[in-house]
């Protein structure tokens, strides 16, 4: 199987370690993982403020990046979600019969890690090892678009010495959704602060999501509100064996 990692650009900007830990756990695997160079944006954030035009181009060339991969990885269920729910209908809308083509077809073919790992490869034991005590939470995109459900969680509980914690009102939104954190700073903190009073209330010492975008969002009212709690993504934590600090 070719597989292709779409790192996304906030994991390739500010986040690279969460898309070596997706190399090096399917590489544990046995699954090799190309990286198009030709790879650039999902066009979300163009597409969500009104750009169509400009998210255009963006899908035809991711497109054209992951052409004849059998699977696209990607560590973002936003990102995920964005290049398989709306590349397609923009193509659709705005595109021309060959582009349009060309985007339907490899859209269904992405996939977020969880996704990838339990739909595709069949496995949720991925032979991870993480001693600590963890809460997952559910972004908006893996909840409701790509609506992965108990898939994050299977693979959480097979890591051993992980103590996975229920987070309270999981499903609530953590408050970034994009530009919205720009455009409505104070609905957002308020969102942010409630995410955060759930996450302290558990006892644990590791936020886990599959969204770094969520994961910053939260890590920094963590950090500004003194607590100690560590925000790390799901592949990272798959990534971790007995061999690797802790």
């Amino acid at each position: 199987m070719r597989i292709a990692l779409f790192v996304t650009c906030v994991n390739d900007t500010l986040f690279p370690d969460t898309g070596r830990a997706v190399v090096r756990l399917l590489r544990r695997l046995g699954h090799d993982v190309e990286f198009p160079e030709a790879q650039t944006c999902c066009g979300q954030m163009h597409f969500n403020t009104g750009y169509r035009d400009q998210a255009l181009p963006i899908a035809e060339g991711f497109a054209r990046a992951f052409a004849g991969y059998d699977a696209v990885v990607a560590p973002s269920a936003s990102c995920a979600a964005m290049v398989r729910d709306w590349h397609p209908k923009l193509a659709a809308e705005r595109g021309g019969p060959r582009p349009a083509a060309a985007v339907a077809d490899v859209a269904p073919r992405v996939f977020e890690l969880s996704e990838l790992l339990v739909d595709v490869l069949g496995v949720t034991d991925v032979g991870a090892y993480y001693p600590h005590r963890v809460t997952y939470h559910p972004t908006c995109h893996s909840l409701r678009m790509l609506r992965v459900g108990d898939r994050p969680l299977r693979l959480l509980r097979a890591v051993r010495g992980l103590d996975l914690v229920e987070l309270p009102d999981a499903a609530e939104c953590c408050g970034f959704g994009g530009t919205f954190a720009l455009k409505n700073a104070d609905v957002s903190a308020a969102m942010a602060a409630d995410k955060v009073a759930n996450v302290r209330g558990t006892g644990a010492g590791t936020l886990c999501a599959a969204d770094n975008s969520c994961l910053m969002h939260l890590g920094g009212t963590l950090t500004r509100t003194g607590s100690d709690v560590r925000t790390v993504h799901l592949a990272e934590i798959l990534a971790s064996t007995e061999e690797d600090p802790a």
